[in-house]
């Protein structure tokens, strides 16, 4: 069967304009400058090329929450390709509390062992902000100890000497160094990097 196209012989597509709002452009900006040396960034990612459903034909419901459905950006190892971070644009939380869909992703990721990401909607982003936000999604998944704010030292956080990826502040919890801060492998405790704050 042969496509009908429109009276001037297009098929009835149109490129969408813009691919990315000024929000998500701004935020696309400030990944790539801190991040696309260690991991891929990738917008819009459609959740079903990211997940599966566990016997499909029973759990239709949970394929429906899904369907048609994107992480904002999906940061994935540079070699293997293994996502590594989910990013998530949110609007200011309701006097409600958290949106039904906000809870669902987090849930959604945090079950599969990747941090998300919730970042504000704002027109500008600034690092040391962002950076702590990865931090805080970290923590929650329980990879790393609790984060601290940006080093007041510097303004840019090392890459891990060990592996290559992006590192967090962290606290010797005992020893001769108890109390000391020091930047650990956000990859811990599978990479053992460490780079000391003098």
């Amino acid at each position: 069967m042969t496509e009908k196209k429109a009276d001037n012989g297009r098929l009835p597509y149109r490129l969408r304009e813009p691919f990315l709002s000024k929000t998500e452009l701004a935020l696309f900006r400030v990944l790539t400058e801190m991040m696309a040396s260690r991991y891929v960034i990738s917008p819009k990612v459609a959740l079903s090329d990211v997940f599966y459903i566990v016997r499909p034909n029973e759990n239709v419901h949970f394929f429906n929450k899904i369907f048609r459905k994107h992480v904002d950006f999906l940061l994935c190892d540079l070699k293997s390709m293994k996502p590594a971070f989910g990013v998530e644009i949110v609007k200011p939380i309701a006097k409600e509390g958290i949106r039904e869909a906000d809870k669902f992703m987090e849930e959604l990721f945090t079950d599969a062992g990747i941090p998300l990401v919730h970042i504000p909607s704002v027109e500008k982003y600034e690092h040391a902000d962002v950076i702590a936000l990865f931090q805080i999604a970290v923590t929650k998944i329980g990879k790393t100890a609790p984060a601290f704010a940006f080093d007041q030292h510097t303004d840019t956080v090392p890459n891990c000497p060990t592996c290559g990826k992006m590192m967090v502040l962290r606290i010797h919890r005992n020893g001769g160094t108890s109390g000391k801060m020091y930047y650990g492998c956000i990859d811990s405790p599978r990479c053992a990097g460490v780079v000391a704050i003098e």
